[in-house]
């Protein structure tokens, strides 16, 4: 069978645009939780409703509900309120190209975010964050073309933004970027022909991209992302029809102008115009 997805790179050709968090708490005077962060840290890219239906890839897992929940100590508070100041620097040094000095800060970063995570799972706003510093990290570390710690950061983000998806079903943002991490492991497992574990991720990404593309069907983002799943399913899975709905739809994305620089050369070569 033709290989046609691809390890996509250009996603991390353009610095994200995320929005950081208001700071947990001035002075930890007293031992209590950061607030949530009140804006939470979402890419800008436009998407569709969120999906807290889809199942996860094999092997998959979603991080542990807290039997309780406990209260973060003054130096847990202190470090997550630099773990802001952290993040927002390395968005801007993100934006800059800078994408070293970017990496160095959401490394700093994300320790302290994990432990409020871990202080309290419910607090969704806090969980949100964590997903998208995993997830701004591995777009800087994607840039300099570090593609193993790009899988690594995925693999740890991956059961956040489940739970972000889960908890924010009207979040258009957090679909399209569960489903599109969802479709890059998946490529990443087809490059090394392991179909097996490549088809859980893009089954996954399909049903959310799915939902997306018929909440926003006028959407270029939404029918680029349901695209992408439809190529990768179409090469795991032996159900029938989702060769030929790629191929329709790429074909029909392509007379449109609607199709981007990533899916392009998968459709050109199962349409054959473009040798293989």
């Amino acid at each position: 069978m033709a290989r046609y997805a691809k390890f996509a790179y250009l996603m991390f050709a353009a610095p994200l645009a995320l929005a950081a968090p208001a700071m947990a708490q001035q002075t930890p005077a007293a031992s209590t939780s950061p607030a949530a962060p009140t804006t939470p840290a979402t890419p800008a890219d436009p998407a569709a409703p969120a999906d807290a239906t889809a199942m996860p890839a094999d092997g998959a897992t979603t991080p542990a509900p807290a039997t309780t929940a406990r209260e973060m100590t003054p130096d847990e508070i202190a470090a997550f309120n630099q773990a802001v100041t952290d993040f927002t620097a390395g968005q801007s040094a993100q934006q800059a190209g800078d994408n070293a000095g970017a990496v160095a800060k959401y490394d700093a970063a994300i320790p302290a975010i994990r432990t409020a995570v871990e202080a309290d799972p419910s607090k969704i706003d806090n969980v949100n964050f964590l997903a998208n510093a995993l997830y701004a990290d591995a777009a800087a570390y994607g840039a300099m073309g570090q593609m193993d710690k790009v899988v690594s950061l995925y693999d740890e983000a991956l059961p956040y933004w489940r739970k972000v998806v889960e908890a924010k079903p009207e979040d258009t943002a957090s679909r399209n970027i569960l489903a599109g991490m969802l479709i890059q492991m998946g490529n990443q497992k087809l490059a090394a022909q392991d179909t097996d574990g490549a088809d859980p991720y893009y089954q996954e990404a399909l049903t959310l991209a799915r939902k997306s593309a018929a909440a926003q069907p006028a959407d270029a983002v939404s029918k680029n992302i349901l695209l992408s799943a439809l190529i990768g399913a179409s090469q795991t899975t032996t159900e029938e029809g989702l060769r030929d709905e790629a191929l329709n739809m790429g074909k029909a994305m392509m007379a449109d102008g609607t199709i981007d620089a990533t899916n392009r050369p998968s459709i050109e070569i199962m349409t054959g115009a473009k040798a293989s």
